[in-house]
């Protein structure tokens, strides 16, 4: 065991810990924001007082996700120096910058308009206030977009290489738009979104279950439905696309994710596994649920059409199979559940259950609303597993290996800190949920303008 917990695998721990419980709360926000500009626009052009209502109710829940996002969110950048600082130096003439990048013309778009946005009703005018939520909106979109290319570089690095220990920039330009940047920063993205209109529709739902402000959360029950059968689909296919990605630039994570372990001969087609119990240790699986010929026909548009299997690479160029094969189809399945949420609900609007007198009365689906807020996020978090672990054993794939790139400390230094993170985040989530019920129990304020 104390072989296994040393300092690089600790600070992994770490930085995956963190990672995972800051990302919760910026995902939202960029959904969310975009959801304020049009009820703030819709507002503006009707003056349906309605929309008002929806926008100051919706504000608070974002407000909380940031505020919790930014708490967590300082802690996570910090570790690059502290945990990780051979990657820092090594990667620093392009990694460094894009975190430039984020922080000024992102974060500090945010932070300059939110208190505009938030406190600004009664001193700026309609307009300005719109155009400070305009800014929020774009300020958090950015955001996503500068670290997603930045990871995006992680799994495929252009524009430059790599001497005596350091990326050397040779091309912004080329850095910025590497192979995976367009499925990256779209897949994610679009996640964001995705969470974020189940997120609207969760709650829409739980006040109608409880019939609270049912006519009132309708509405948004709606926009969230009309929203996402445009998402939840679109979301389906840049994953497919996400897929096709991996087996062009990255195959040996492709191998991994997929448990294939024997390149398929020619003519015929590699299966794909719906289920199975990999063996690394004998490069094999104890036993597999396969599908004949899919994974060619997925990955190459062809039934026979070469997939190379993980035994064409190293052992210690592989990644961790197990994990990664069933994060993978935890995050199908939650994808595959929510669009079947959507479809559902777009047969209960055709038969004219989405209707005042009648959604009450669907309870069904408004639980299965409410179960998709958590399967959004499931399907989030176990798509960041299969995309990070998935990488290893590079943190600059084929140029620079993890474990050279974790600074040298003293074990116990990054047990204090994961453990002080472990005791701590519970803390944060806890008043979150405090916080959040707060929120829900007062409901929207349907004072005048």
């Amino acid at each position: 065991m104390e072989g296994f917990f040393t300092y690089t695998m600790l600070s992994r721990i770490q930085f995956a810990f963190t990672a995972m419980f800051h990302i919760i709360w910026p995902v939202v926000t960029i959904g969310l924001s975009l959801f304020m500009v049009y009820l703030e626009v819709m507002w503006l052009r009707t003056k349906n007082v309605v929309y008002y209502h929806h926008l100051r109710f919706w504000m608070r829940i974002f407000v909380l996700n940031v505020a919790v996002g930014v708490v967590t969110g300082i802690p996570l950048e910090f570790q690059f120096g502290t945990n990780w600082k051979p990657f820092a130096v090594a990667g620093g003439d392009f990694f460094g910058h894009m975190m430039g990048f984020e922080a000024s013309m992102a974060f500090m778009l945010e932070a300059t308009f939110i208190g505009i946005m938030v406190f600004g009703w009664k001193k700026v005018s309609p307009r300005m206030h719109l155009f400070a939520t305009c800014m929020v909106a774009l300020g958090a979109s950015l955001s996503a977009f500068w670290i997603m290319v930045t990871n995006s570089w992680m799994h495929t690095p252009a524009g430059g290489y790599f001497e005596n220990g350091r990326f050397v920039l040779t091309s912004h330009w080329e850095s910025i738009f590497n192979p995976d940047m367009p499925w990256g920063v779209s897949h994610m993205y679009m996640a964001s979104l995705e969470i974020s209109v189940f997120v609207v529709g969760g709650v829409s739902a739980w006040y109608i279950y409880r019939k609270i402000h049912v006519e009132f959360f309708l509405k948004s029950f709606k926009m969230a439905f009309a929203a996402a059968l445009l998402i939840a689909p679109m979301q389906i296919l840049l994953g497919h696309g996400s897929g096709i990605a991996v087996f062009e630039h990255q195959p040996a994570k492709l191998a991994a994710i997929e448990a294939h372990w024997d390149t398929n001969p020619p003519g015929e087609g590699a299966p794909w596994n719906i289920l199975a119990w990999p063996d690394p240790e004998n490069q094999r699986n104890k036993w597999a649920l396969e599908v004949p010929y899919a994974l060619s026909l997925i990955t190459t548009n062809s039934l026979t059409g070469e997939v190379k299997g993980l035994k064409e690479f190293p052992v210690e160029d592989q990644a961790p199979v197990f994990i990664t094969f069933y994060s993978l189809r935890i995050m199908i399945l939650c994808g595959v559940v929510l669009l079947g949420i959507v479809l559902w609900t777009l047969v209960a609007w055709r038969r004219g259950e989405l209707q005042l007198e009648r959604i009450s009365e669907n309870r069904r689906l408004l639980m299965a609303w409410m179960i998709g807020v958590p399967l959004s996020y499931l399907a989030m978090q176990t798509g960041w597993i299969t995309r990070e672990v998935g990488r290893q054993p590079w943190i600059i794939y084929g140029m620079m290996r993890t474990d050279e790139a974790a600074t040298v400390l003293p074990q116990w230094t990054v047990w204090s800190s994961l453990l002080t993170f472990a005791f701590l985040y519970p803390l944060v989530f806890a008043l979150f949920l405090v916080f959040a019920r707060r929120i829900l129990n007062r409901g929207p304020d349907f004072s005048a303008p």
